[in-house]
């Protein structure tokens, strides 16, 4: 059961996403002009979508993925494209509908946009998970939970992003620069990588589960960290 904390959180993150700055993000997602700020955001944002689907397989055919926090579904469309079941949730009932009318009309039945909780147990299980900075606005416990939550239905991989605890990031942060006020995001939580890393290692919520790869995208105004979890496989 998520904390009062998380709940709290994803309040924010909803009204956000769903009200204040639902316009700059589905112009942030889009081949849109947008300002210099937001254009490293884009670029970086690319880059880890990019970092992400190769760490999937090439042939996802047969196997069920989550996007969690899928937002406007670019992941998503990429995963359907190499045969995955897609099921698509975000917070926000508008980047939902945003993303059901971008959805190319060749993946018909590949994609399931759903408005949600990205923990609901009636999604049901999945082979891979992935969370692309979904995650970057709960503190350290809380995401830990939600990754905890992964790895009890996720059969091979769990893929996410988190914000790295970096003397630049926290500067950015300081001054405020990452929009413009009027459409400010809730506050990004720094985490440090050691920190990440060594509480999922001491932790029994991820016991039958290793860390394979970690990757951190740092474009101007833009930087997250990568975190692959794999299911640990039994040798003789």
């Amino acid at each position: 059961m998520p904390n009062p904390s998380y709940q709290e959180r994803r309040n924010q993150v909803e009204s956000y996403f769903d009200r204040t700055a639902v316009e700059a993000w589905k112009r942030l997602t889009s081949d849109a002009p947008v300002s210099g700020i937001r254009a490293t955001v884009r670029a970086g944002r690319d880059r880890m979508r990019a970092t992400l689907l190769d760490w999937l397989p090439a042939d996802l055919s047969g196997k069920r993925l989550l996007d969690a926090g899928c937002g406007t579904g670019l992941l998503s469309i990429e995963a359907a494209r190499r045969g995955a079941e897609v099921y698509a949730v975000d917070l926000s009932p508008t980047l939902i509908e945003h993303a059901r009318e971008r959805l190319p009309n060749d993946l018909p039945g590949r994609i399931e946009f759903a408005v949600g909780d990205m923990l609901a147990p009636e999604q049901g299980d999945f082979d891979h998970i992935v969370a692309m900075d979904s995650l970057i606005h709960y503190e350290l416990e809380d995401a830990l939970d939600v990754v905890a939550g992964f790895v009890a239905r996720a059969r091979t991989s769990v893929l996410f992003t988190y914000a790295p605890r970096t003397p630049a990031l926290a500067l950015m942060h300081a001054v405020g620069q990452f929009f413009p006020r009027s459409d400010r995001s809730p506050a990004i939580i720094p985490i440090p990588e050691a920190t990440m890393q060594g509480r999922i290692r001491a932790s029994a919520w991820f016991a039958g589960w290793e860390i394979g790869r970690s990757q951190r995208v740092a474009k101007g105004f833009y930087t997250s960290q990568a975190l692959e979890l794999r299911r640990c496989t039994e040798t003789n």
